[in-house]
């Protein structure tokens, strides 16, 4: 991945998660954000929830210190 930051691979599931729920934000149906990250509406339905509770930090949160409490 010549020319890729060297972190870039670790932040693809975490673009492709910021990816689908920008396009939930801007109309899109939730099965069109599960092909847009590449998983089930049942993950969308997570994410979003997740996303709503606590922002985007979420996952910088979840990055270092693992699954944040349900």
């Amino acid at each position: 991945m010549s020319g890729w930051p060297p972190n870039a691979r670790r932040n693809g599931p975490q673009a492709r998660r910021l990816l689908a729920l920008a396009a939930i934000y801007e109309g899109a149906s939730r099965t069109e954000a599960a092909k847009i990250g590449g998983v089930t509406l049942q993950i969308i339905r997570d994410w979003v929830l997740k996303f709503n509770a606590h922002g985007r930090t979420a996952w910088s949160i979840e990055s270092r210190l693992g699954r944040l409490p349900d």
